[in-house]
């Protein structure tokens, strides 16, 4: 349990209990009401003393990350990509490498304007960057949770930003739709692969993906084909480790200028390629 104590003193308790820095500081600042980014508050107030009601507040946020919640999800959001999403059970903790696969999308300068789908969205902090840096693009994003649509509505509600919202299994409601761009971030973790332990607080279905992992990452590869324009870009996120094997997935399926992208680790973490003759592709 938390001692009473000055702010100093709890940020080294929490420290002692196993917590980052970060961590500790992030959750004084959210059970204080403050913005979890104010560390410049926490060094003018670091005698401050907490009060009773505030460290029970902060007992009950420790607990919670020592049992592996995302931090996301326990202040309530998560900064991607210059916005503040709303994240919770329903929907994926956004990571910072996934902003390799929006950093690619607008690299590719598409015309206006250019039709954008979204695969398996989530809190849509994929397709909603697009649409904040993008708004003469049109997009389209999907999900097969309802309650995942339900949070990525509120964030697009929250920034005003305009996205077709659809509920559905990858590209299955879009029949007879093409778009000039598709991206995702599928689920790629194998199903028995035992980091999935340490995910437990997120949703399952966003995660795991058949024996090898690559189960969703081959039906939209193989879907993607009949849902693209001339030139159109199918970009996607995957494991540390799967780069090889999605790029010879991409080429098998006749997509040209197959490439990677190197995430913030350096790691070959998105895959891509264009559908059409090598004329109409334009990197």
């Amino acid at each position: 349990m938390i001692e009473p104590a000055h702010v100093s003193q709890a940020l080294v308790h929490l420290q002692q209990r196993g917590l980052s820095r970060l961590e500790s500081q992030m959750l004084v600042l959210h059970a204080l009401g403050r913005e979890p980014g104010d560390r410049a508050w926490l060094l003018s107030h670091d005698q401050d003393r907490l009060a009773p009601d505030a460290l029970g507040v902060l007992e009950r946020l420790t607990r919670r990350r020592l049992q592996g919640e995302p931090m996301a999800y326990i202040v309530g959001h998560k900064d991607f990509h210059a916005l503040r999403l709303k994240v919770d059970a329903r929907v994926l903790d956004p990571r910072d490498d996934t902003e390799t696969l929006v950093d690619w999308a607008l690299a590719l300068h598409l015309s206006a304007p250019a039709r954008v789908l979204d695969l398996g969205t989530g809190s849509g902090a994929i397709a909603l960057s697009l649409a904040q840096a993008r708004p003469d693009w049109e997009l389209n994003a999907s999900d097969a949770s309802a309650d995942a649509l339900c949070v990525a509505q509120h964030n697009a509600a929250q920034h005003g930003l305009t996205v077709n919202w659809v509920c559905g299994n990858w590209l299955a409601p879009f029949a007879n739709e093409r778009f000039d761009l598709i991206v995702s971030n599928p689920p790629y973790i194998p199903e028995h692969d035992p980091h999935l332990a340490d995910l437990r607080h997120e949703p399952m279905m966003a995660l795991a993906s058949g024996p090898d992992g690559l189960r969703d990452l081959r039906a939209i590869i193989a879907q993607a084909p009949g849902h693209l324009n001339p030139g159109g870009w199918l970009l996607l996120e995957h494991g540390h480790d799967q780069a090889p094997e999605v790029r010879r997935l991409l080429g098998q399926a006749g997509f040209a200028q197959v490439s990677s992208r190197t995430d913030l680790s350096g790691i070959e973490r998105c895959s891509g390629g264009c559908w059409s003759p090598a004329r109409f592709c334009h990197p």
